[in-house]
């Protein structure tokens, strides 16, 4: 990040000289050219906050990002323009430098979410199941030995019956990730011989 703090500083005062230049000053002329990296800051959070999520990014976040893109390299070029061509790509360079490096972020994070995706502890998918199924909650800990599995099994059950719910065996079964009515008639079992709370 410290390349797109480098870049975002000298894209700025390129974009102040050009504003100086065709006509702004005072106080308006310094938050001006914030403005147009600021566009591109505020899009590429956007994006990385829809890919943190794992949600549809916004059109007008995509556009707002392109039109700060155009408008950032528009102001670095006009500053260098006066020295021609290779002034011109020079002075472009940190605009590329500021929107790669934002690029690159949005890009490990979205990358970095598709990994976490795909390694859902087993807890997590039964509570999706257990979602899907029109359950209740399956508590966050019901992963790991067997015997912890049937206490949460059996919570889950009494909690589904206490809130109009009752699961159904098959329900129940698939929620902890096993196709065994015989073991979710045993957890059912268990959770009526249990004393429910007042």
């Amino acid at each position: 990040m410290a390349v797109a703090g480098v870049a975002a500083y000298i894209s700025y005062w390129h974009a102040y000289a050009v504003v100086r230049a065709y006509g702004g000053s005072g106080v308006t002329a310094l938050p001006e050219p914030a403005t147009i990296d600021g566009l591109v800051y505020a899009s590429s959070m956007v994006l990385l906050y829809a890919a943190r999520h794992r949600l549809p990014v916004p059109r007008l976040a995509r556009w707002m990002l392109a039109l700060g893109i155009a408008a950032s390299l528009a102001a670095n070029v006009a500053q260098g323009w006066s020295h021609g061509l290779v002034g011109a790509l020079v002075a472009a360079w940190p605009a590329v430098a500021l929107i790669g490096s934002y690029e690159l972020l949005t890009w490990m994070v979205r990358t970095a979410a598709a990994r976490e995706a795909d390694h859902v502890p087993e807890a997590d998918r039964r509570v999706a199941r257990a979602d899907q199924a029109g359950g209740p909650p399956v508590p966050a800990g019901a992963g790991g030995t067997a015997g912890s599995v049937n206490v949460a099994a059996v919570a889950a059950y009494r909690a589904s019956v206490l809130a109009g719910k009752p699961l159904s065996e098959r329900g129940l079964a698939e929620a902890f990730g096993t196709t065994s009515r015989r073991w979710a008639r045993n957890r059912m079992a268990e959770a009526r011989q249990a004393v429910l709370p007042a």
